[in-house]
């Protein structure tokens, strides 16, 4: 295969095992309100799910790309299958619900830091521009949502959550097939020829080589911050608040996927869109803008307590300004992250951003509990404007901005 055809078929990885996670995230506070789980409890898996993505990914470059991709999948579809064998059989009390679900999301983070190493290799042996890469790998993370969520909703909905969790498993399976046999080591190949023997000091020393760099670089410090604060404000509207809001406003699990889904198929159109004029539009600005837009509309709605089509009219806002937000900052990442190091330094990006989305869905599970949903959702637009507006501020993110490219010399000629 060339190298065209080996990104495709990375893409089409990432859209299966991704789709894999978001059928779990619907499907999983169902069955925890199936088995009489209360808010707080939605919450506490919520937080069991997401916990192991802190986990740093300099392990990936000892294991191998290709074969951390493959691990990834396997791990997360047999445990996952484990949840309905065992509720089928001998019964699945609460507590082995959440070490399944944990052990499911162990190797999310590395599996994904695999994959996104892989993506500018492939992409400049396939002669595509980097923007339009990582444009096109985003959006293959948004068709994820767009297929999964409905999907996850419908199966949640016609056979339950137990069931629906039987398809995430097979999901999982067939992205280890295509990453095995497809996404493989290849002689000329910039991207995978090389990318599995990439120079390693050791473990403890290469996690703190990575640290070190994302602790001086003064763009990633600011970056890690705000993506922090605004992935533990959508993990709670994601994992906890929108499906109590569902099961309590919208209509139950078929209107949360098609919400969700709404969302993912907007995202997906604006990150394929975006991928096409993002070397044209300065960075900053229209991150803020779309940032701003991608939160504010779909909480707002909720917070007012409106129904299904004012959910999904904001959802598609929503997520038309969203599908720009990680190919610019992918795009950035690329171009100031030296090739060697991005294996770890994707892991402890990942780790540091995501660090709050465990606490999101907990918080919010208590949150609604003592304050109720819609209070919540207002609660949580505030805070997401405020912090949206901060690249606004200046100072180093103006380092988002695209280098000037470097002019020849000229010379004088004087009479």
């Amino acid at each position: 295969m060339n190298a065209r055809a080996r990104l495709r078929a990375l893409l089409a990885v990432q859209v299966v095992s991704r789709t894999g996670n978001v059928v779990t995230t619907v499907a999983v506070p169902f069955a925890v309100l199936a088995r009489g789980g209360s808010a707080t409890d939605v919450g506490i898996a919520a937080f069991a799910a997401t916990v192991p993505i802190v986990l740093g990914g300099a392990l990936v470059e000892r294991v191998g790309f290709v074969r951390s991709s493959v691990a990834s999948d396997l791990v997360s579809g047999v445990t996952l299958l484990a949840m309905p064998i065992l509720a089928w059989t001998v019964g699945l009390p609460f507590w082995a619900l959440l070490a399944l679900v944990f052990a499911s999301g162990l190797f999310d983070l590395p599996g994904e830091s695999a994959r996104r190493v892989l993506l500018p290799g492939l992409a400049r042996s396939a002669g595509v521009p980097l923007e339009r890469a990582v444009g096109h790998f985003e959006a293959s993370q948004r068709l994820s949502v767009l297929i999964g969520a409905p999907l996850g909703g419908v199966l949640v909905a016609a056979a339950g959550p137990m069931a629906a969790l039987v398809c995430t498993a097979v999901a999982f399976g067939i992205a280890a097939l295509l990453a095995a046999v497809l996404v493989r080591p290849a002689d000329g190949d910039g991207a995978t020829a090389t990318a599995d023997a990439a120079p390693t000091n050791g473990y403890w020393r290469d996690i703190a080589e990575g640290f070190r760099f994302c602790v001086r670089d003064p763009f990633f410090r600011l970056v890690i911050a705000l993506v922090l604060v605004t992935n533990l404000l959508d993990a709670a509207r994601s994992t906890t608040l929108l499906p109590l809001y569902a099961a309590d406003t919208l209509g139950g699990a078929q209107a949360l996927g098609f919400v969700t889904g709404t969302f993912g198929g907007a995202a997906f159109l604006g990150s394929v869109a975006f991928g096409y004029v993002a070397h044209r539009v300065p960075r900053r600005i229209t991150f803020v803008l779309c940032f701003v837009l991608a939160g504010g509309p779909s909480l707002l709605v909720p917070a007012l307590g409106l129904g299904l089509p004012w959910m999904l009219a904001a959802s598609a806002l929503s997520g038309l300004a969203a599908g720009s937000l990680n190919p610019i900052l992918g795009a950035v990442e690329l171009e100031r992250i030296p090739e060697h190091m991005r294996a770890r330094v994707f892991g402890l990006l990942g780790a540091g951003s995501w660090a709050g989305i465990p606490l999101g869905g907990l918080l919010a599970g208590f949150a609604a509990e003592g304050v109720g949903v819609q209070a919540t959702f207002g609660a949580v637009v505030v805070l997401y404007t405020v912090v949206t507006l901060a690249p606004l501020t200046g100072g180093a993110w103006r380092l988002m901005e695209r280098p000037a490219p470097e002019r020849a010399p000229v010379d004088r000629v004087t009479t």
